[in-house]
């Protein structure tokens, strides 16, 4: 098993034999080709750490801890995407152990078919390379009281700001808000984040820092240990009728499922840019690229096992009255495909991959006639 980018149960384990990626480490950066060959048993903070001393990075994870294997073939959100695409969108070749036992590297000139459809044991990964040096950014954690301001001001972000090298990260949670900024340049432009620096904070780590103390900074692995599941919704806008609902749907949540062991219920708005489709081609996820989208995350966290299927249940729910108030705003968000790392287990496969379903199936056939990989996690062609 390589690392992953999903929460749910037995998507990143099996009841059977597990194959253990962590001796697939290799890091080896060709200045010529502008790619770096990365392991696929490593993390996107191995790889940060490796890259940083030539001035140079790939679109990854923007947590800490996040697996490069399970992150990328899932499509990857990256605080790059806006300038260079999702992370699938870079990959140049897939070194790939098919399930007859032969290893092959996949590239789109040797096999396009199997290089879009792309899932199985794979080794390595040959990513395209991008010009590094400092960022700018970091978290701020709110108390609740503040949500008008962080609401109006996550709402102006995403409807104004197009420079591609700003990001937010905006959660709301029970207890407080955090919020996350990333600028790709040693300081942002006036005015780009300076609704969210002027409201009253708790705690503030925003700075000019290397990559991967971005990456490390916000206390992503707080739950860590616990129960967990993500859901999601592509949206394509985000307007204060939406932000105020998401308010209503963390109250409501939070408050309910913490009296049955809920630890952590969250709401995180990741606005991007309409244009971050356009860095690629042709791939299983997203199965359209005429509008971009953005993955609203929800995230619940919970103590006890005897908990799993209700918050399961109020994790779908909460993503249903989501995306019915974007729907009755005029989003026409109801057909398209949501992010598979973010999407609960039960997902139809056409809820990810659209009208790819059939064309994903046909390599599945050609290559895996035996079913193999149906002996693994993730969900299944």
């Amino acid at each position: 098993m390589g690392g992953g980018h999903t929460s749910n149960p037995g998507f990143s384990s099996t009841g059977g034999v597990h194959v253990n990626m962590k001796k697939f480490s290799q890091i080896a950066y060709d200045v010529q080709a502008q790619t770096a060959v990365i392991g696929a048993g490593l993390t996107w903070d191995d790889v940060y750490t490796a890259l940083a001393p030539y001035g140079i990075n790939v679109v990854g994870g923007r947590n800490t801890g996040v697996g490069v294997a399970g992150f990328t073939l899932g499509g990857g959100y990256s605080w790059l995407t806006n300038q260079y695409g999702l992370t699938i969108d870079t990959v140049v070749a897939f070194e790939l152990v098919k399930p007859d036992g032969d290893i092959v590297n996949v590239t789109e000139s040797s096999d396009p078919d199997l290089f879009f459809a792309l899932k199985g044991i794979i080794t390595r990964f040959t990513l395209k390379t991008f010009p590094q040096g400092q960022v700018w950014g970091g978290y701020i954690l709110y108390t609740f009281d503040h949500v008008p301001a962080i609401s109006a001001a996550t709402v102006k972000f995403s409807s104004t700001v197009t420079d591609p090298k700003a990001g937010i990260i905006t959660t709301y949670f029970l207890e407080g808000i955090m919020q996350l900024i990333f600028y790709d340049g040693p300081g942002p432009p006036v005015g780009v984040f300076d609704d969210f620096l002027a409201i009253p904070y708790l705690i503030k780590d925003i700075c000019t820092r290397d990559f991967l103390s971005l990456v490390r900074t916000p206390p992503s692995n707080a739950t860590y240990g616990q129960h967990a599941i993500f859901q999601t919704v592509s949206l394509v806008e985000y307007t204060p009728t939406l932000l105020d609902a998401i308010y209503n749907e963390t109250v409501f949540w939070g408050s309910r499922l913490s009296l049955n062991t809920g630890l952590f219920i969250s709401h995180s708005m990741e606005p991007s840019l309409p244009t971050l489709f356009s860095h690629g081609s042709d791939s299983a996820y997203p199965p359209s690229r005429a509008k971009g989208l953005s993955p609203f995350n929800l995230y619940f966290a919970w103590i006890l096992p005897s908990s799993d299927d209700e918050m399961h249940e109020a994790v779908k729910q909460s993503a249903r009255q989501i995306k019915a108030v974007a729907v009755a705003e005029g989003q026409t968000i109801s057909e398209v495909a949501i992010y598979p790392n973010y999407a609960i287990y039960d997902t139809p496969l056409e809820g990810l991959y659209g009208l790819n379903v059939p064309r994903l199936q046909a390599q599945k056939t050609s290559v895996d006639p035996t079913n193999v990989m149906g002996l693994a996690g993730d969900f299944k062609l």
